[in-house]
């Protein structure tokens, strides 16, 4: 029975098979190289990570701070977690409850730290430093209206890690509010 399945496969053209195809490895695909555990552990792996990414574990959603005192109310509305090279905004709202005659933005040195900032609108009335920190002179705020400030940022791709990056409002030199924030930066 055996020499008529090799007489007709010789009749029907079929060639052998080349000396270096294992059939078991190539067609059957039993080998190490082909081991299904692992391909479909590594295909859950992958699906995990992108999940992940989908849910904003690695970044850019951003979350609302607000700290409410008597004289003004300070909010930010800026992403916490973060991916190197993100583009991203920060809007700083601030609302008087009293007339806050030189409102000054201190930003922690957070902000800037492995960070280009890209724009400030609208632009500030001046610029400086204090202590290593930014500063921003906003200028008066009268009592019941509200300033917002937008910051766009980009975050360089060797910036992976954890810093403080807080945001104080000063009328003059008296304190009204502070925002403490972590920023989390992922590779």
């Amino acid at each position: 029975m055996s020499r008529s399945c090799a007489a007709l496969a010789e009749l029907s053209g079929v060639a052998d098979v080349p000396e270096r195809i294992v059939l078991e490895r190539h067609r059957e695909l039993r080998s190490p190289a082909f081991f299904r555990p692992a391909r479909y552990a590594f295909l859950v792996a992958l699906l995990a990570l992108l999940v992940a990414g989908l849910a904003n574990v690695f970044g850019q959603r951003p979350a609302t701070h607000t700290v409410d005192t008597p004289r003004a109310k300070l909010e930010l509305y800026a992403p916490s977690h973060l991916r190197g090279g993100l583009l991203y905004e920060a809007r700083f709202t601030i609302e008087a409850h009293a007339d806050v005659k030189n409102a000054l933005l201190q930003l922690s040195p957070g902000w800037n730290e492995g960070m280009q900032m890209n724009t400030i609108e609208p632009g500030p009335v001046g610029e400086s430093s204090r202590d290593g920190d930014l500063l921003f002179t906003l200028g008066r705020i009268r009592a019941g209206t509200r300033f917002r400030l937008f910051l766009e940022f980009q975050t360089n791709p060797t910036n992976v890690g954890r810093k403080t990056a807080d945001a104080t409002l000063y009328d003059g030199a008296t304190k009204l509010a502070t925002v403490h924030r972590t920023v989390t930066v992922f590779p």
